[in-house]
This record gives structure tokens, sequence and C-alpha cells, in this order.
């Protein structure tokens, strides 16, 4: 294969994007020449002088050997969308992909194939079709069950961030309802009974569901604090307005430099002189056991609620609904009654 393939005998209009062999052959190109190392093959029938760099680059790439109507669909479009998702789902590298019903799934190496896009909205990222966000979080419930990726906190998590970008839980609670027998339906349902529109951050959702899963009243989520001077104090990350304390979650990623740590010292300042009593929650706080509680104990002091009054062992992570576990101890006891009789 001579040395000089690229970019002597590769034509331009083939050069830096992805291409079928199909289209190489009617532009010239042999067969041999189109097996040369020089080329990557990022999908089956697809060649390219560019080795795929990113995910949208991989979607790209196999978007070209696809004929019929598709989208891409579950955890990659979550990934597209720059959706939160768990260092579990992590793990799933492929590329889902949804098709037509009548068309069949996609069946290639590295690809996750599904079928019913016809009952999706698709829009596009960056040019690469996608489930709606709405859709893709109905997706998600395929991913439920015991030895799969999401569980029910992980869909509270996602349905915040999706709240935030459509301005409301009503097109995931609409997406849903048009599903005719979506997969894990029961953990999907619960999970829309906990999602709010104003969340900013997987932080933020967590350290809420730590508390009201507690028994603390709901709060507010990032609503605006003006001084009675009309002075503008900011958007705390969760506040009981009555009461005034406000907790901020100080994420790692936004609240470590020093810039931002003396931001945020002089914004948490501004509410203490407006007599807000500020708790910051990091990370630890709510990642063990004895945190969660102790942050639960902390906030009902602030808010004048009695620890009897506390569910404090229903502050902890959930990964399976209540009507899975519920329906989990159901087979269990008739196992255990198949075995004694």
């Amino acid at each position: 294969m001579p040395e000089m393939l690229l970019p002597d005998l590769l034509p331009t209009a083939l050069r830096g994007r992805p291409f079928t062999v199909a289209e190489a052959v009617a532009l010239g190109l042999s067969p041999d020449l189109l097996r040369s190392p020089q080329l990557v093959a990022p999908a089956w029938g697809v060649r390219s002088d560019v080795e795929p760099s990113s995910l949208g680059d991989r979607c790209l790439a196999l978007g070209t050997a696809l004929q019929d109507r598709f989208a891409f669909s579950h955890l990659t479009a979550a990934r597209l969308y720059n959706l939160p998702i768990s260092g579990a789902m992590d793990d799933d590298e492929r590329l889902h992909v949804v098709r037509d019903t009548l068309d069949g799934s996609t069946r290639r190496p590295g690809v996750a194939g599904h079928r019913g896009i016809e009952a999706r909205h698709v829009d596009h990222v960056n040019g690469i079709p996608v489930t709606s966000l709405a859709d893709t979080w109905v997706d998600m419930g395929e991913l439920i069950g015991p030895g799969k990726p999401v569980g029910l906190d992980d869909l509270i998590v996602l349905g915040d961030a999706i709240a935030l970008r459509l301005g409301s839980v009503q097109p995931m609670r609409e997406a849903l309802e048009k599903r005719v027998r979506p997969r894990g339906k029961l953990t999907l349902l619960e999970a829309l009974e906990w999602i709010r529109y104003g969340a900013q951050s997987p932080g933020e959702t967590r350290t809420r569901l730590v508390l009201v899963r507690a028994g603390l009243p709901e709060p507010a989520l990032n609503r605006p604090i003006i001084t009675a001077e009309r002075i503008w104090l900011g958007r705390p990350d969760l506040m009981w307005r009555d009461q005034r304390v406000l907790i901020e979650y100080q994420g790692e990623e936004f609240h470590t430099e020093k810039k931002d740590r003396a931001r945020d010292e002089a914004r948490h300042a501004g509410f203490r002189d407006d007599d807000w009593e500020v708790v910051l929650v990091w990370k630890d706080g709510i990642n063990s056991t004895d945190a969660r509680r102790e942050l639960v104990l902390r906030i009902a002091e602030l808010l004048g609620i009695p620890r009897e009054a506390l569910t404090l062992d229903e502050c902890e992570p959930r990964f399976f609904s209540r009507r899975m576990l519920e329906l989990a101890e159901i087979r269990s006891r008739r196992q255990r009654a198949r075995r004694s009789a």
C-alpha cells in the first residue's frame, strides 16, 4: 500500500470526516485502499482518515452508516445532553441507538440497539439526532433493576436536571404516560414524586432528598433573597424563608479555588448580615450515615422541629423503589412457603 495514501490518494470530499465504504467505492477507491491501516474503521462499513476523539465523533461516524430513521438514546443521549449520570452508568460505553419498531434494532459491535423511535420525540445536539430530554429520562427505565446501573435516586437527579432545562417536571410525566408498558415504570413513577424544578446540581438534589425523607419540610430551591432595602443578596440552593435558614451546597467544581471561596464568603456574609442562618454542606456532608443524620438534626434544630418528629432511618440513599422492594419481599415469602410445604 502506498505510503502517500493521505492526502494524495484520498479524494478531498472524503478527508477529515467519516464516510461509507459504498461512498468511497462510488468515487473510485479500491477495496484494497479502503483496508489501509492509514484509515480507521469507527463503525462497520465506515472509514475515516481521522480517529474519532469524542462521543460526538463516534456518533457521527455510526450515523454515517445508518440508513433508516434513527436517534441516539438512553445513556448516549444523556451524555450528549451533558446530563448528570452516576459512576455505575459510566461503565456502559456502548452507543445506544433507537430505530423504528418495524425496522428492528441495530445490531453492530459496540452498539446497544433499541426499537420504538416512533413513540419518541427527536431533537438534535450539534447536528446529531437524539431522543428528547423527557423521552431520554423515560428510556432510563430500561436500565433499572438488579445488576443494572440505574436506581431511583439516579432518576431523581437526572429528572431534576431535565426539569431545570425544560422549566417543568410535566414533560417527563407526559412522556411516561404516552408509553405502553414501559420498563421500569414503577421506579419512574416513584421518581416523579421526588423530582422538583429548581435544583442546579446533583449535590443539591441529594441534599434535599436526605432532608425531606427524614421528615423536614420541603425547601425552596434557588429562590431570590432581597433585603427590605431592595438589595439583591443571591439565590441560595435550599431555603426555608419563614425560619430564615438556608443551605449552600459547596460542590468541588465551583467552590475550591481561592477566588471562588472569596466570592462565596462575601455572598454568605451578605446573607448573615440580613439575619439568615447559613449552613454550608460539602460532599462529605451527605456521603455517610452519620454525616447525613448530623445534617438532618442540625437543620431540624434551626427549623424548630423536635427530634421525635423525624424519620432518621429514611434519610439513606435509595436505589430500589418501594414497590420493587415490596415485590421482592412477596416473591421471597412465596419461595419460603414453597420450600416449607
